[in-house]
Parts: C-alpha cells; sequence; structure tokens
C-alpha cells in the first residue's frame, strides 16, 4: 500500500474517532467502528469481541505462514471526560469528553498497521493479534483482556503512547521502568462538630485534615531516597456546607506513584501510620484505604534494543524515553508477556490530558509502519528467520 494513499486513509479515520470519544468500559460506538474498517480490510476479529468477559474492546488476528509463534500489538481506545479546547475543526462532538490522550491515535495507527500486515500476511512467520483495548483510563481495561484469556498464546507484546513534548515524529524507546505504579488512596476523618464559635465543643475533622496533609508531605520529602522517584498528592478535599458550623467529618482522596511496586505499598504503609498518629493526636476516627491503579511499566531489556534497531532500520530517529509519574495499565501484560511500550512525538502545544493536546497527524502512518515492522521482524526472529 502507498504510504500517501495510507496516510490519507488513516487521517479520515482519526477525524472520525476524535469527534465521537467514549469513556472507558462505553466505547460501543468506536468498538463497532473497528470492526467495520476491520471487515472493510479482510481482517479477522476474534469472536466479535476480545471474550465474554468484554463488552468493548476487540481483538483481531492476521494469521500468516502458520499459526504460531504469535505476538500482539496494543492500543487503546477509551477517552477523557474533558471538554476539548483545541479549536480543531474535528473537535469533539460529545459534550465533556475528549480524546486528550491521544488514544484515537494509537487506535488508527494500528488500524494502519493491520491493513499493512494484511496484505502480506502470506509471508509472516506466524500470527499477529492486533488488541484495541478498552478502558485504559483507570477502567481496568488490560485486566478485562487478561481474563479473557485472549492473550495466553501470546510471546511478545508491543504498543505506543503519544509523547506530547517530543519534537514530532521522534521515537522513544528505553529498557526498565518508564511509567510508575500508580496508587490511590481515600482518607474519611469522622469528628465532632461544632459552631464555628465554640471550636472547643468540636472534634475538628478540618484540622485534623490540614495536619494530616501537611505530615503526608513528608514522606516522600524525608522518608524516601532522594534518588527513588516517587510522588505522593492529595487531588480532593471535601469539608463543610456552610461558613459557621465545623462539620462532622472531612474526606481527602488522591494518588501517590513510585517506578517500584514494593515503594508503592511502603507509601501506603506509611501513609497509613500517618493516619493512625492523627487520629490519636486529634482524637477523631480516621479512616485509610487505598489500591493499585497499576504496576510499573517496564520494558525488557532485549526487546527495547531490538524495537530501536527496528525504527532506525526504518530511518526513524530513536532517543530514550521519557520516563513519567503516569500509569500505564500495559505494565499488567508485561508482567507476563515480554514487551516493549514506546512513544512517538507529537510536538503539541499542550501535554496529554489538557483540553488543548492535539495529536500530530502527520505522524499517523509513521506509527503505523513501525507497529507493523516490529509485528512483522518479532515473528521472523522467533521463527529464527533472518
Amino acid at each position: 500500500m502507498e504510504i500517501a494513499f495510507l496516510q490519507d486513509r488513516l487521517e479520515r479515520y482519526f477525524k472520525w474517532f476524535h469527534r465521537h470519544p467514549e469513556p472507558g468500559n462505553e466505547e460501543l460506538e468506536t468498538t463497532a467502528r473497528i470492526g467495520e474498517i476491520l471487515h472493510e480490510a479482510g481482517i479477522e476479529v476474534l469472536d466479535g469481541r476480545a471474550g465474554a468477559l468484554l463488552k468493548t474492546g476487540l481483538v483481531a488476528r492476521i494469521q500468516g505462514k502458520t499459526g504460531k509463534p504469535v505476538v500482539a500489538l496494543r492500543c487503546d481506545i477509551d477517552a477523557l471526560p474533558v471538554t476539548e479546547a483545541s479549536g480543531l475543526p474535528y473537535s469533539s462532538r460529545k459534550a465533556g469528553f475528549m480524546h486528550a490522550c491521544g488514544h484515537d491515535f494509537h487506535t488508527t495507527s494500528l488500524l494502519g498497521a493491520a491493513m499493512l500486515l494484511n496484505e502480506e500476511k502470506e509471508t509472516l512467520e506466524g500470527t499477529v493479534k492486533l488488541l484495541f483495548q478498552p478502558a485504559e483510563e483507570g477502567g481496568g481495561g488490560a485486566q478485562q483482556v487478561l481474563d479473557s484469556h485472549i492473550l495466553d498464546d501470546v510471546a511478545e507484546i508491543y504498543g505506543l503512547h503519544v509523547a506530547a513534548d517530543h519534537e514530532r515524529g521522534l521515537i522513544g524507546i528505553s529498557p526498565g521502568a518508564t511509567h510508575a505504579g500508580v496508587g490511590g488512596f481515600k482518607i474519611i476523618i469522622k469528628g465532632k462538630g461544632s459552631h464555628g464559635a465554640s471550636p472547643h465543643y468540636s472534634r475538628d475533622p478540618i484540622a485534623a485534615a490540614s495536619q494530616l496533609i501537611n505530615t503526608a508531605q513528608l514522606i516522600i520529602s524525608r522518608n524516601t531516597d532522594p534518588f527513588d522517584q516517587a510522588v505522593l498528592s492529595f487531588t480532593h478535599v471535601e469539608a463543610g456546607n456552610t461558613w459557621n458550623v465545623i462539620p462532622e467529618d472531612a474526606l481527602l482522596e488522591g494518588t501517590f506513584r513510585a517506578f517500584d511496586d514494593e515503594k508503592l505499598s511502603w507509601i501506603a504503609k506509611r501513609l497509613q501510620e500517618c493516619c493512625r498518629a492523627m487520629a490519636e493526636a486529634m482524637e477523631v476516627t480516621i479512616d485509610f484505604s487505598w489500591r493499585m491503579y497499576t504496576m510499573v511499566t517496564n520494558n525488557h531489556a532485549t526487546l527495547s534494543e531490538f524495537a530501536a534497531e527496528t525504527a532506525r532500520s526504518l530511518g526513524l530517529t530513536v532517543i530514550p524515553a521519557q520516563p513519567g509519574m503516569g500509569g500505564e495499565d500495559f505494565a499488567l501484560y508485561q508482567k507476563s508477556i515480554p514487551g516493549v511500550f514506546w512513544t512517538i512525538g507529537m510536538n503539541s502545544p499542550e501535554g496529554t490530558h489538557h483540553p488543548g493536546f492535539i495529536a500530530d497527524i502527520s505522524q499517523l502512518s509513521t506509527a503505523a509502519v513501525l507497529s507493523a515492522a516490529l509485528a512483522r521482524n518479532s515473528l521472523a526472529r522467533l521463527s529464527g528467520k533472518p
């Protein structure tokens, strides 16, 4: 397929996806459109969806000369609850939602890779599974896919993400941790309310909350090695409903992140200890709970070098991936399947998750060609073919 023809087709697909964002586990229209495009290209979709456990998303398959080995290419398809302010002529038509993290770019480029691989399937040394994953943004999408067992036969997996602040077309690949493990916490402080003029009758949950927030910041600044990358942020504080009443309770929520899964558990333990100590000191009750949203994304060292070599062989410029505290549930696949998560530069005026984020659609065919090459070369290597 001529690259110019592919690029034109992908730009049209991308604009449709960008206009029609859907949140995680609700990507029904998105899934249907992906299925239509794959069907029109003559590409097999497995069971219509990726197993009975998935409501949205799908897996397609391109079988080459043999059934095995099997490699997978993965994208995510969900959008964010962000009101778009990009000014693009093809902006979101769904109020309050936007593809602000490039998932529309990921989806479209994987469709392009599928078309390229399908054209040469008679020469492929195995099978490529194309994973259009739902609910990456905290909706449990990767775990749903793993629970469906649709990837049980996959030997290697590759995924991509846009890099907003890198120059357009630069490919970011590094071995080891590139995205942080993510934990989220919820703290409920139960005290005793009173009139604001009589604070001595209260057990003030707001005072306890403010002290706890300040104390918790010491977990990173005074309990964590400066060379260990970690962050703890309070992002939601809620208490009371009027100006002259000390309320009964307060709610705190936030996130902590690190480049080591054990470090996440340690931060949670220290935060819980701070809660217990503050409860005693302030004579209130504090309920603490947390969950791990995703583990650390950890690129396989040998496969990272293979991916970088593949990109260079296409004339692309490869730079080290910039580690970030953002989470990515691609990490769950890497726990059982060797894989690489790479980035492509967008040179966007705003970062991802910002209402003004703009993906550079001129790079769609570049991402598609590299994704296809990774799958093709991976199958050849696994099959022992030069």
